[in-house]
């Protein structure tokens, strides 16, 4: 099922068509090398997918596969999902693109239209980012979606840097940019 459109991208719920393509994402070291579960086989894949489909018939949204609009070809994901953070209840932004999708500005197009699905159709009061210290790129693109730095915790055994990003800060001009974040 479709979800969104970005300007290159297609947003559809992952399904088990896609394990070839995102095993082999989901295989490759440098893709995974933040990934709390690191890399995945093809049974992991699958498990990952039965997941993600399980959340959107529970909460009617989790990854969402993000296709080139372009080529066809699944760049990889992004959506959000609902974890529990130091005993709270939150709802997280996740992507992972195949390392050939790197540097075109693509996570932070599909991040900036899930946290726009999560705000307006799902009516979510807010949303985290949960990057580790060392990802900088991850951490660049939860900040141009307009995620702030809120806190330092363990998760799932690893430090990391919960950023947070409130339904009433959405949308507002990003300090210094004269311009609305979508």
């Amino acid at each position: 099922m479709e979800i969104a459109q970005t300007p290159r991208l297609r947003l559809r719920e992952l399904d088990n068509g896609d394990v070839p393509a995102l095993a082999a994402i989901l295989a490759d070291p440098e893709v995974m090398r933040y990934s709390l579960g690191g890399v995945h086989d093809e049974a992991q894949t699958r498990h990952f997918i039965a997941w993600c489909r399980a959340s959107y018939a529970e909460h009617g949204l989790g990854p969402w596969a993000l296709v080139d609009t372009a080529s066809g070809e699944l760049a990889g994901f992004c959506g959000l999902s609902h974890d529990t953070i130091d005993g709270v209840q939150e709802v997280h932004l996740g992507y992972r693109l195949a390392t050939r999708f790197w540097g075109r500005g693509l996570a932070t197009e599909a991040a900036r239209r899930a946290v726009a699905l999560g705000f307006t159709a799902h009516r979510l009061a807010s949303l985290v980012a949960i990057i580790e210290p060392a990802h900088g790129a991850s951490r660049r693109v939860a900040e141009k979606v307009g995620f702030r730095d809120a806190a330092s915790t363990a998760f799932h055994g690893r430090e990391v840097r919960v950023y947070r990003l409130t339904a009433s800060a959405w949308g507002a001009p990003e300090p210094g940019s004269g311009i609305a974040s979508l």
